[in-house]
């Protein structure tokens, strides 16, 4: 729990809290505006473009030019829309994704003894803006709310195009929120808390052989890594999962039908969950802003870390966008399905199975004789599977010839 809120309610706490909560929206506003100039130019130089370059110093300014240009549009409304859903649509988008971000610590010492808390107006406090007990499952409800706003942005258009790309947004959400939430479980499992701030404190310090860090990436196998970051790039619509926006089929998706202000509130929510993703995945797996102290003062450390982690996998979003193509929903579907939630369900049982274990005292032998079975079942049900696949392959091949007959 905060530490904050030890000593009661009082109006330097609320003067404290009311900073964070400036600080921390300020910072996402602008991380989303230089977010979206960071990437255009990246994907500029990586298609031998110059990109923006008028607007400011570098183009920097763009994204405030656009702002502004958008702020004045007329905001249209369809005649066949339900207006009021219509309206209250994009902030069911862009509000969940700046609460997801509240849990996210930003800074904090938290090797040699320290537990991260940073003293602000004389409070002793954590450098994120909320540490609920249960905060990676405020995370998790928060990014199924944010689907709400585009199911309800498409539906309340009137227009088939927006339905047809809210109801992907829909499956999409659904079929890669349980892979998501499996390679959660074995974060917890690993760290024995739902709260961000104790995920991170303990990955803080080294890890095996006091030569490698602790973080979770290393300590699951990498595997639970590889999952939330695939998944949660479908969570947040970003290339090559951005179905509900493919413009060869759906003119421009669920927003189609929405301009001024409130198309970019949908515009804003995209790049601010990039953002917030990127934080939990730098959380979850990367020890957030643990990392060595070196020369100055021991408070700039961890949010150059963190800042510098976070900065990877923007970096990592952007790339995926200029390099790979978009996938068909087939495809997205069967990635999700039939590979994603089996290696993440399978990975889950295997480390759970390894804590246990450990916790019983059981020797190497009978350890090692648990870790086989496991993998006797876990390659079982992968043949399995694989087998199922390929039978529905020839089906659908035998179909598509006797249609073509």
């Amino acid at each position: 729990m905060d530490p904050l809120f030890t000593s009661g309610l009082s109006v330097s706490v609320v003067a404290v809290v009311l900073l964070k909560v400036l600080v921390v929206f300020a910072f996402l506003l602008i991380g989303t505006m230089l977010m979206v100039w960071f990437e255009r130019k990246v994907i500029g130089d990586m298609q031998n473009r110059i990109g923006p370059n008028r607007a400011g110093p570098w183009g920097i300014l763009q994204t405030l030019a656009d702002g502004i240009k958008l702020f004045f549009k007329e905001p249209m409304v369809p005649e066949r829309a339900d207006r009021r859903i219509f309206r209250l649509a994009p902030y069911l988008s862009f509000v969940p994704a700046f609460l997801t971000f509240s849990i996210v610590p930003l800074g904090g010492v938290f090797t040699h003894g320290h537990n991260g808390t940073v003293s602000i107006l004389g409070h002793d406090t954590f450098l994120q803006l909320a540490d609920p007990p249960i905060g990676i499952l405020v995370a998790l409800a928060c990014s199924s709310i944010a689907v709400y706003g585009v199911m309800l942005a498409g539906w309340s258009s009137g227009s088939k195009y927006p339905l047809l790309g809210s109801v992907r947004a829909s499956a999409q959400m659904v079929s890669y929120e349980a892979a998501l939430g499996l390679a959660v479980v074995t974060v917890v499992l690993t760290t024995g808390s739902l709260s961000t701030h104790t995920i991170v404190a303990e990955q803080a310090g080294a890890g095996w052989a006091d030569v490698f860090p602790n973080w979770t990436i290393l300590v699951t196998g990498g595997v639970p890594f590889f999952i939330f970051l695939l998944a949660g790039t479908a969570e947040i619509e970003r290339p090559p999962f951005d179905l509900l926006e493919a413009e060869q089929e759906l003119v421009a998706g669920f927003n189609t039908e929405y301009s001024g202000i409130r198309f970019a509130l949908f515009y804003l929510a995209s790049f601010m969950n990039t953002i917030t993703t990127s934080g939990i995945i730098v959380t979850l797996f990367l020890g957030g802003p643990s990392g060595p102290l070196l020369f100055g003062p021991d408070w700039i450390w961890p949010l150059i870390w963190f800042f510098g982690k976070t900065l990877v996998f923007l970096f990592i979003f952007v790339w995926f966008r200029a390099t790979l193509p978009r996938y068909r929903y087939d495809q997205l579907m069967d990635l999700g399905w039939k590979v994603l939630i089996p290696l993440a369900l399978g990975w889950m049982l295997a480390v759970a199975g390894l804590r246990v274990a450990r916790d019983r005292g059981l020797d190497f032998g009978q350890t090692a004789l648990a870790i086989g079975l496991g993998l006797v079942v876990l390659v079982g049900a992968s043949s399995l599977l694989a087998v199922a696949r390929r039978t529905a392959r020839v089906r659908r091949e035998d179909l598509e010839l006797e249609d073509t007959h």
